[in-house]
């Protein structure tokens, strides 16, 4: 079976889409650092943190992945980025993916950002959340990518050079071989491709069986051929502490903050305007707020409770995101070794602050969250479940620790 090389352009998405690759009997491994591959993985994941981080960094660490997984054996590629398709004018996901198809030749790519199980669907080449158009959802407030544009391809042609069609449904349902067709018979380099179904993602999957390069949401493993493995994966959680914290400003991951107070659950919110002056003092009260609180509980650390506390800042989202890693680093070395951490770019600076260099996939939480373990730089071993702040559901905090064994 061909090796399958993932560039992510975070961490959360890493971790969905090896998850759905494991749902299918692959053996993923999720690349968070230095480090060798495992020989026995038949999927690679490159986990970055280039979401939102300049354009040309963006590019440039994104082609270093590539290699990367090139050099691994990796024979066809993946640009994964999120069923939201998050992303401004100036990128990153068009420049990325001009730079991957360039790269790797690729005469045409289809852009599949739908993932039907968590309500991400494409139709006519508007992406929709559940029931309402992209510009209609909550996405639309997001502090740093706020998506106002609901067909994808209008998201899509300010980024790229090249030109964006599309292939609606009708050609989709004639099954794989006719959407191979379109597909070879396309005059544009990007093809936004309808989906309102996993049988879609199925036919989308066959009809770019042989391509070099595809890109979209986790939901395009869905429909990637089934391999042998396992999907339960054989590692037990290690006993300790738990903590939950959130970086995300996501209508669902305040839900899931709202629900975990109810429940009762320790809950302190981040003083995230005293990061700017003293950021030393707001890690060590929240480390000795979390000392005091029942071992037996799952504390929650978070930073927006509600849309007045966002702050559109980019530079208070990175110091939010170095706090919130610092504080797990420290409670990682105090005990914690079961941890939720809720946003993509949070998820990657707490994987970065542990020093962990590869994640194994384990129990799935919710369509598009699951647990992994690694190992940190210290040699402990913890158990992480990397959300994005759109997945989960509402008692998330409460319910997830269930699905380690």
């Amino acid at each position: 079976m061909v090796r399958i090389g993932v560039v992510a352009d975070d961490f959360t998405g890493a971790t969905d889409i090896a998850a759905a690759y494991a749902a299918r009997g692959r053996r993923p491994v999720v690349l968070t650092g230095p480090g060798e591959v495992p020989d026995d993985s038949d999927v690679v994941v490159a986990a970055l943190k280039t979401r939102t981080a300049p354009v040309a960094e963006a590019v440039e660490v994104s082609l270093g992945a590539f290699e990367r997984l090139r050099a691994a054996g990796c024979a066809q590629f993946v640009f994964k980025y999120c069923s939201t398709f998050d992303s401004t004018d100036r990128g990153n996901i068009g420049p990325v993916l001009d730079a991957l198809a360039e790269r790797t030749g690729a005469a045409h790519v289809v852009v599949a950002p739908a993932f039907p199980d968590n309500g991400r669907t494409v139709r006519d080449g508007v992406l929709y959340v559940g029931d309402v158009p992209l510009a209609d959802s909550p996405m639309r407030h997001h502090p740093l990518t706020p998506m106002t544009r609901s067909r994808v391809a209008d998201l899509l042609r300010p980024q790229t050079r090249h030109e964006v069609g599309e292939i609606h449904a009708d050609v989709v349902r004639e099954g794989p071989e006719r959407l191979a067709e379109a597909l070879d018979a396309a005059q544009q380099k990007y093809l936004v491709v309808d989906t309102l179904t996993d049988d879609d993602l199925t036919a989308i999957a066959a009809a770019t069986a042989t391509d070099v390069l595809v890109s979209g949401a986790a939901g395009l493993a869905l429909g990637s051929a089934l391999g042998d493995a396992d999907p339960a994966h054989a590692w037990s959680a290690p006993a300790g502490r738990r903590i939950v914290v959130c970086g995300s400003a996501s209508a669902r991951t305040r839900e899931q903050v709202r629900h975990a107070a109810e429940q009762g659950a320790p809950m302190l919110r981040l003083d995230v305007a005293a990061l700017t002056d003293d950021p030393d003092r707001v890690v060590r009260n929240a480390l000795s707020w979390f000392a005091e609180q029942d071992p037996a509980s799952a504390p929650v650390i978070y930073s927006v409770g509600d849309l007045d506390d966002v702050r559109s800042d980019p530079h208070t989202a990175t110091r939010t995101e170095e706090a919130l890693s610092r504080i797990v680093e420290e409670a990682v070395a105090a005990g914690v070794t079961q941890c939720i951490v809720a946003g993509g770019e949070t998820s990657g600076a707490v994987v970065g602050r542990l020093g962990v260099a590869a994640l194994r996939i384990g129990g799935l939480i919710a369509p598009g969250v699951c647990w992994a373990e690694g190992t940190t730089a210290t040699g402990r071993r913890v158990a992480l479940a990397l959300k994005s702040g759109n997945f989960g559901a509402a008692d998330m905090f409460s319910t997830a620790w269930e699905a380690l064994r």
